[in-house]
């Protein structure tokens, strides 16, 4: 018998049928299925099968977590099923027939503006602490920071560079990704959007200001094109993206290879400028005014506490669909049009209602030590303006919680709003989102955080112990709080003491840096799997170089096909997984170089695989190095006591092992 045969052919049977399956792919610690239909999926039936870590839905997918021994639990799936494999790639192209075309063009959004996320969130930063800088009146100064300090009103100045490169030329980072999701040359995408942001044109802040006579244009006879720059505009640039894109797909078709080097460039390109200043520019900056306006329109008007509740209330559930993907557009022209956003300050209040129901659940089931493992590191991430681990791992699996959440969510937001709070940027959520709060709005939107915390929690409690929505999670009449012995079994608080005598004899486990770099807890991982510890708990560093070394002593035990993850074996029993690059199985190897094989033993002085970060990051990818101790029932204690800048071979923590 296989060695996953009895929990392929369970998972086969609660996925609905070999008949379900419309696509199944593997990648290094998942399976990826596309389903025809996913209500046939019994989830709480596939969550007991003793090999599947977890599981989630996305972009259409509908993926089981196994962990380091997936490729196997792949080979005797398929043997069971009869399922013949497809690619990663062919299995996203098969998950598109259970998007509708609404969700279809938030994926595309998504797609775009994924990429784009970490500059936003740096520019936040630097627009955060520059509103900080010169926007603040300190009493005892009497004024700003910058005005009584000549160091600190030229570190203001030099950091409006970086912040004027990310937001004021984000057409180029537009463009540019939008090349790069439609598989068409990326440097064309790069050219485009410096044509919509050149110094030549009339600086797109500027024209309202400008009267129409003295607007600059290109003169050529028969007619007149402004000169007008599209600085800070997402709209034109998506419009203009797209058509070189297509431009260029098409004259690849026609074009004989070898001229199409000179042709397909120069056909795809020229147009493309001209349309998008003629056309495109102004259609698109006309539609993206539209939107801002009616959005500020909505939470403005006398029905702003409605819309602006509704909104707060449904913010949520829209980051469940991937359609709050838009407000990074709606965001982002809110600010080109009025200088500011009243959008975002209530999305980082969503942030922190559904980090204050996760409170409330770590309250209610204080004790449960395994449950805690999620819903701590996911309560810090909501803080920290990352839902998705506490809503996925938690809020949603009790259901009382996210509605709780979605109702203090609500109210925060309607309050901020009627206190007219801005943000000056956007990127920057949870409670660190008050940097991007305009300082005179400091104080009501304090309080909306204090409301965003207090009402979901509350609630949160009051639902579970009135039954409210709580099917999963009901009160019981015995319950008291949830003790634990050393291996883990649960027991009553009056058996606890002779209970907690048992002892478990452990070994001491030594864990040291994979990479040169920074380091960060895996709970900040932009990944579910890993954040939310579906494989286990461990740590990722962000590396400053593309060398990549063993983090115990111990040999190597797998290494997988497109050679971005490796799985090794400490002497003291714990199995590691050494994973390079976030989603990078789709890169097929190419950014990766392997210098051990299976059998071999490494040291934490090894050198176990190398990585083009620039190809990596290039491809769109993220280049965390994560280290996953994937056998966590044998980890007694685990510790981490270094923080910041680690280098290779350096003891970073320790775990203890149960023998």
């Amino acid at each position: 018998m296989a060695k996953y045969q009895a929990d392929a052919e369970k998972l086969l049977k609660e996925i609905g049928g070999k008949e379900n399956i419309a696509a199944v792919s593997h990648c290094a610690t998942r399976m990826r299925f596309v389903l025809n239909d996913q209500t046939k999926a019994n989830e709480k039936a596939i969550e007991d099968i003793p090999s599947v870590k977890g599981m989630f839905t996305n972009a259409g997918q509908f993926q089981v977590i196994i962990g380091n021994d997936v490729s196997t639990f792949y080979n005797d799936f398929v043997s069971v099923s009869g399922v013949e494999g497809v690619s990663k790639e062919q299995s996203k192209a098969a998950a598109k027939q259970n998007l509708h075309p609404v969700q279809r063009a938030i994926a595309v959004l998504a797609e775009i503006f994924t990429p784009l996320i970490p500059a936003i969130i740096v520019g936040g930063l630097i627009l955060g602490f520059r509103n900080v800088l010169e926007g603040i009146q300190f009493e005892s100064l009497g004024g700003t920071i910058v005005e009584h300090s000549t160091f600190w009103n030229g570190v203001n100045g030099f950091l409006w560079l970086p912040g004027e490169a990310i937001f004021h030329f984000l057409p180029v980072g537009i463009t540019w990704s939008i090349a790069k999701k439609m598989g068409t040359t990326q440097i064309l995408g790069i050219v485009l959007g410096i044509t919509l942001v050149s110094p030549q044109l009339l600086n797109a802040y500027s024209v309202a200001s400008t009267a129409a006579a003295d607007i600059p244009f290109w003169d050529f006879g028969f007619a007149q094109v402004q000169m007008i720059g599209y600085q800070a505009q997402v709209i034109p640039a998506m419009l203009a993206g797209f058509m070189l894109a297509y431009l260029e797909i098409f004259f690849r078709k026609y074009i004989p290879q070898s001229i199409s080097m000179i042709f397909v460039p120069l056909f795809s390109l020229l147009p493309t400028v001209l349309a998008a200043h003629v056309i495109l520019g102004p259609v698109g900056w006309t539609i993206g005014s539209w939107i801002s306006n009616i959005v500020n329109t909505g939470l403005t008007s006398s029905i702003s506490w409605l819309f602006s509740a509704v909104f707060g209330f449904l913010y949520a559930p829209l980051v469940i669909t991937g359609l709050h993907h838009m407000t990074n557009a709606i965001d982002m022209q809110l600010i080109a049009d009025f200088g500011s956003t009243n959008l975002w300050p209530m999305i980082a209040l969503s942030n922190i209602a559904q980090g204050s129901a996760v409170l409330a659940i770590i309250f209610l089931h204080r004790g449960n030590k395994k449950e805690e493992q999620i819903s701590i590191p996911a309560m810090i991430s909501c803080y920290l303006g990352v839902t998705e681990p506490a809503m996925f791992g938690i809020n949603l699996k009790y259901v009382y919680p996210f509605v709780a959440a979605m109702v203090g969510s609500g109210l925060a937001g309607m309050f901020a709003n009627l206190m007219d709070v801005r943000a000056n940027a956007i990127g920057v959520g949870g409670l660190p989102g008050i940097l991007a709060i305009q300082a005179e709005t400091w104080v009501p939107f304090i309080i909306a955080m204090i409301i965003a915390i207090i009402v979901p929690f509350g609630l949160t409690v009051i639902f579970r112990r009135q039954g409210i929505l709580n099917k999963l999670d009901p009160v019981k009449p015995e319950e008291a709080v949830v003790l634990q012995t050393a291996n883990g079994a649960t027991v009553s608080p009056e058996a606890f003491e002779s209970a907690s005598t048992t002892t478990v004899a452990t070994i001491p486990e030594s864990l040291f840096a994979a990479a040169a770099g920074e380091i960060k807890q895996i709970t900040e991982v932009n990944d579910p799997v890993f954040s939310q510890k579906m494989m286990g708990d461990g740590y990722a560093v962000e590396p400053s170089n593309g060398k990549v070394y063993s983090p115990v002593k111990g040999k190597v035990t797998s290494i997988f096909e497109t050679k971005h993850a490796i799985g090794l074996l400490s002497d003291t029993g714990l199995e590691v997984l050494v994973h390079m690059g976030l989603d990078t199985v789709e890169l097929k190897g190419a950014p990766f170089t392997v210098h051990v094989k299976e059998g071999d033993q490494v040291t934490p002085e090894t050198l176990i695989a190398e990585m083009d970060l620039t190809e990596v990051e290039q491809a769109g990818k993220q280049t965390d190095i994560v280290v996953a101790l994937t056998n966590n029932e044998k980890v007694a204690n685990l510790s981490f006591d270094k923080v910041g800048l680690v280098r290779p071979g350096e003891k970073i923590g320790k775990a203890e092992v149960k023998a």
